[in-house]
């Protein structure tokens, strides 16, 4: 008679797999990162986020903002500005991202 053994793993939360799905897709953490240190304008992110492409950065931000990680606001002047800042919800990735940076300043 054969047993199987009781499996000792669980399945991955939807909630993890719904943030790495997020996280996972190139530049985000780095996005993020960047707006936790005071990027705030286009151009600012540009340039903290070295080898990003102006398309790929607007869409990323999209993204960002869909997810109510950030939030776009438009600044009435001349021309117009927009200040991209992290939200509540996007703030709150900051210690993970803080723990990254640790794991990866561990000797291997």
């Amino acid at each position: 008679m054969s047993r199987t053994s009781p499996s000792r793993c669980k399945p991955v939360p939807a909630e993890v797999r719904q943030t790495a799905d997020l996280l996972e897709r190139r530049w985000q953490l780095s996005i993020i990162y960047a707006a936790l240190t005071g990027a705030l304008r286009f151009s600012e992110f540009a340039e903290a986020v070295a080898g990003i492409s102006p398309r790929m950065l607007s869409e990323r931000l999209r993204d960002l903002e869909a997810a109510g990680l950030v939030q776009r606001t438009v600044i009435p002047s001349s021309p117009p500005t927009v200040e991209y800042r992290l939200t509540e919800r996007g703030r709150r990735l900051g210690p993970i991202i803080d723990a990254m940076r640790a794991y990866a300043g561990e000797p291997v």
